[in-house]
């Protein structure tokens, strides 16, 4: 039997890393423990914000604000963003790295990063909408997954209380 993390097959575990698309929200944080819940401790890791002027794509941390036309302090919010989240991926042990990436659609961004740097998983959170409003916002889950060649785990939010 394999230990969690190992291959069942005995072969050497993926050799890329895991990219994690990470936007500053409490659902890309918690896709980072659930990939540390399921993947072997010490992977490396690249924690990636993806960023595009005006219409940024992500939450800054820390309650910073900036000029969402100024494409320089987009950059530096996203830097700080993704570097919060490879943080993240540190404590959750992984070996990470941050990089902030211009992207526009951000699922466009996400996918050429992990062929570029030959990532073996993406891993994304999902809010679960559906319906029209799911529609007409998109799915960038959905999108990954439709153009990437990499695996993806995709972690959800926590179904709403009924």
């Amino acid at each position: 039997m394999s230990s969690p993390g190992t291959p069942a097959s005995g072969q050497a575990p993926p050799a890329g890393p895991v990219l994690f698309a990470y936007d500053g929200s409490e659902l890309a944080g918690l896709a980072v423990a659930e990939a540390a819940r399921q993947l072997e401790p010490g992977r490396a890791a690249l924690v990636a914000c993806v960023w595009q002027p005006v219409d940024v794509g992500f939450e800054p941390v820390g309650g910073s604000h900036f000029d969402a036309a100024d494409a320089g302090a987009v950059r530096a919010a996203a830097e700080k963003t993704a570097a919060h989240g490879a943080a993240l991926a540190e404590q959750a042990g992984f070996r990470a790295q941050s990089i902030a990436v211009e992207g526009a659609p951000s699922w466009k961004g996400i996918v050429e990063l992990a062929e570029l740097r030959g990532a073996s998983l993406i891993v994304i959170g999902s809010h679960r909408r559906g319906g029209l409003k799911g529609h007409l916002l998109g799915s960038l889950a959905t999108a990954v997954i439709s153009h990437s060649s990499s695996s993806v785990l995709i972690a959800c939010s926590p179904a709403p209380a009924e």
